[in-house]
């Protein structure tokens, strides 16, 4: 039986080492069939031919890594790789074994559903340099927004998990947090943190995952990922 874990953001390479075998040894013992899950900002599709390295790395390791979006990725990049379905959604495939999960697809892993959107504000705008190393895209479109729920309407608003790189806003006020500033971005991007908000009220699921905030908290039914990786188990 598979093993599914799940950690906060590697902003590929400089938070890696959470990965490697000392930090994390059990890694040494799981298979290409066991999961390992970024919650955003995994960083490792952004400067091209530079990324390899680390990619290569990532795949060499026994298990299987997935990753949503975080704010921190070069979507101009990420986007020119192939899409292909994959345990029941939508996937960037980069390597074999490295799997980039879109927004708004559910997966079907080891008989649990994960709700998967990537993408958040990011706090740094005005020292970043469209195109170079900030993006429009950290933040979703209506069609995106329309695919999560598409999918969600599909499987009767509930799943076992969600993961997400930024949040709701109740959850932002919970730990007194940024909010974000449409201002920069085009007409047909999505405030990300009202349509959190909105799943909140409508969703059912077991536990919210998200990285970002670079915190390890519990906070309710959410658990915020930095340097923690954890294990996510069926209850029974």
């Amino acid at each position: 039986m598979s093993r599914i874990f799940i950690t906060g953001d590697t902003h590929c390479p400089y938070d890696m080492k959470k990965l490697n075998s000392k930090n994390f040894p059990v890694g040494k013992t799981l298979t290409k069939d066991d999961y390992v899950i970024i919650c955003g900002d995994a960083g490792l599709v952004f400067f091209g031919h530079k990324d390899q390295w680390w990619i290569k790395w990532i795949n060499e390791k026994p298990w299987t890594t997935l990753y949503i979006d975080g704010n921190h990725e070069n979507f101009d990049l990420l986007n020119q790789y192939p899409i292909e379905n994959w345990h029941g959604g939508k996937v960037h495939k980069i390597t074999d074994s490295l799997f980039h999960l879109m927004r708004g697809e559910i997966f079907q892993l080891q008989g649990m559903s994960f709700f998967c959107f990537g993408g958040a504000f990011s706090t740094d705008i005005q020292y970043r340099t469209e195109h170079i190393n900030w993006w429009q895209d950290e933040l979703p479109t209506q069609s995106e927004i329309d695919n999560a729920y598409r999918n969600l309407k599909e499987h009767g608003y509930k799943v076992d998990y969600m993961i997400t790189h930024d949040i709701s806003k109740r959850a932002q006020q919970a730990i007194e947090r940024y909010r974000g500033d449409m201002s920069y971005y085009d007409d047909h991007y999505v405030d990300i943190v009202a349509f959190f908000e909105e799943l909140e009220d409508r969703v059912t699921y077991k536990k919210w995952f998200n990285g970002h905030y670079h915190i390890d908290r519990e906070l309710m039914k959410r658990r915020f990922l930095y340097n923690d990786i954890i294990e996510i188990k069926e209850s029974k």
